[in-house]
């Protein structure tokens, strides 16, 4: 079996507006979209454009401002994913994606919290997470927490491993609540790749795939994405693996760099 595309466009076919993309992404082969914010977009033109396309929406971030790490963030945050999962279920999507730390322009870690012990975050991070399943539950919805890389683009976010990530999901037990594995930022992190998909393939709801360095198309980096994309299978993830990176030339390069090296 093959597992299902899915195409990140807020950094593929930029080049085009964006109603337009998703018609592109389909005739492209992709089976699914994805983007960032979705508080920029027109949601029911979003939603019109996809269907039209007859393409899937997987999700889009849901955190905004907010940090799982601040104890005195946790109604604001709760009560922001719930507005998050309303404008999911508006547009059809499956599910939404959090963070550990707010994400500010570019990606930029807002604030590192250097004044919170590992203690403080690591608890207040629990403590809001089983309330966030608990409302994912309730309105069926998934949540993908996703480690970052703190090398080269998050520097100061505070969740940047695979087992903590999964072995926090795995404490709280949710069909709901599961790891968003992003390739490219754990790469970065920590290596390991296909040990890491074996240990904890059990707890990814979702894939995300750029190679490193770089954080372009399959084949302009050092990861063998032939052979990620087969131990995922063979571990028995049949979720979306979605394309997030920057293509090296344009939208078309990247696409068939995505097509012949994934």
């Amino acid at each position: 079996m093959s597992l299902q595309k899915c195409a990140c466009i807020d950094t593929l076919y930029t080049e085009l507006p964006w109603l337009e993309r998703f018609q592109a992404a389909k005739n492209d082969g992709f089976a699914a979209v994805e983007f960032w914010d979705y508080r920029i977009r027109d949601l029911d033109a979003t939603r019109a454009a996809a269907e039209k396309a007859g393409i899937m929406i997987s999700g889009f971030n849901g955190d905004a401002d907010y940090s799982l790490v601040d104890p005195t963030h946790k109604q604001p945050y709760l009560d922001y994913l719930k507005q998050s999962i309303a404008a999911a279920k508006q547009i059809g999507a499956k599910s939404v994606t959090i963070h550990s730390n707010a994400l500010g322009e570019a990606g930029i870690v807002v604030n590192h919290y250097d004044d919170l012990s590992d203690t403080v975050k690591l608890c207040s991070m629990y403590d809001t997470l089983l309330a966030c399943a608990k409302l994912a539950e309730q309105e069926e919805i998934n949540l993908n927490l996703e480690a970052l890389n703190i090398t080269t683009d998050h520097v100061g976010n505070y969740l940047a491993t695979t087992q903590m990530g999964a072995e926090i999901c795995r404490l709280i037990g949710s069909p709901r609540l599961k790891i968003l594995y992003d390739v490219y930022h754990m790469q970065l992190n920590e290596g390991s790749l296909c040990d890491t998909i074996t240990k904890y393939a059990d707890q990814m709801g979702h894939i995300h795939v750029a190679d490193a360095p770089g954080r372009h198309e399959p084949g302009t980096g050092e990861i063998n994405y032939k052979k990620v994309i087969g131990h995922l299978e063979a571990c028995g993830y049949t979720g979306y693996v979605g394309y997030e990176l920057f293509p090296a030339v344009d939208t078309a390069t990247a696409v068939k760099g995505i097509m012949e090296n994934a």
